[in-house]
């Protein structure tokens, strides 16, 4: 822990009790209070017990631009039941406070092992999109919420000092994983790949090309005896 003038830096967060909006740091037998977010740029979330680590205390930030790394791995999805292992993800938080509203740019980074849609092999992906969402600040939240039809604005009290984050990270993470959990044409088939699967889907293939190009055959000949029949 470094104490500068106001400015704290906390590697402990043992040391750190709430006070209101503030945080009061014991540091060599004396007490220090400052107004500040967390959780600190760059605090890892792995093996966190209290949720307050997702915790921004925006009340404290000065207006304009601030901006957050979290690290996230395989103890924050663990009792999620997600259908990936070994996550290594990197999430970086761009806020930007303004007068009554919050934005907030999520950049999503990093990789995960996830079953293969095609073979069932494991497969790791990397990961790589952004998403924008607006905070505002009003004196209705739970009606204005409930009226809202854009699922990217949340509305919160104005009374509130702190903005947990901690759902966005999780759901972010998951809309990151394409749709097509795949891997790429030049490395399909390779050594990665389960070949005993890959068979079997070709030979379903060909089973299926041959019996399409029966049904084909059998409609044709159904077409010239109707033809026939009418003549």
């Amino acid at each position: 822990m470094s104490i500068t003038g106001w400015h704290v830096a906390v590697e402990n967060t043992e040391n750190l009790v709430d006070i209101g909006a503030q945080r009061a740091v014991f540091y060599e037998n004396q007490v220090f209070f400052k107004v500040f977010e967390l959780p600190l740029p760059s605090f890892n979330l792995n093996g966190m017990a209290s949720n307050r680590a997702f915790e921004i205390a925006f009340v404290g930030l000065r207006p304009g631009p601030h901006s957050f790394t979290y690290h996230v791995g395989e103890e924050f999805f663990l009792e999620k039941g997600v259908d990936f292992s070994n996550p290594q993800v990197q999430i970086t938080l761009h806020l930007e406070k303004n007068t009554g509203f919050l934005q907030l740019l999520f950049e999503i980074g990093g990789s995960l092992d996830i079953s293969c849609d095609r073979c069932g092999n494991a497969l790791t992906m990397e990961l790589w999109d952004e998403f924008k969402t607006i905070v505002k600040l009003v004196d209705d939240p739970e009606l204005m919420n409930q009226q809202e039809e854009d699922p990217d604005v949340l509305y919160i009290s104005r009374t509130e000092s702190h903005l947990n984050v901690e759902n966005w990270l999780y759901e972010f993470t998951l809309l990151s994983i394409p749709m097509q959990r795949m891997c790429s044409p030049e490395k399909m088939g390779g050594p990665q790949c389960n070949q005993d699967v890959l068979n079997k889907l070709k030979e379903m293939e060909v089973r299926l090309q041959q019996q399409t190009k029966s049904n084909i055959w059998k409609d044709l000949d159904q077409f010239k005896n109707n033809q026939q029949t009418d003549n």
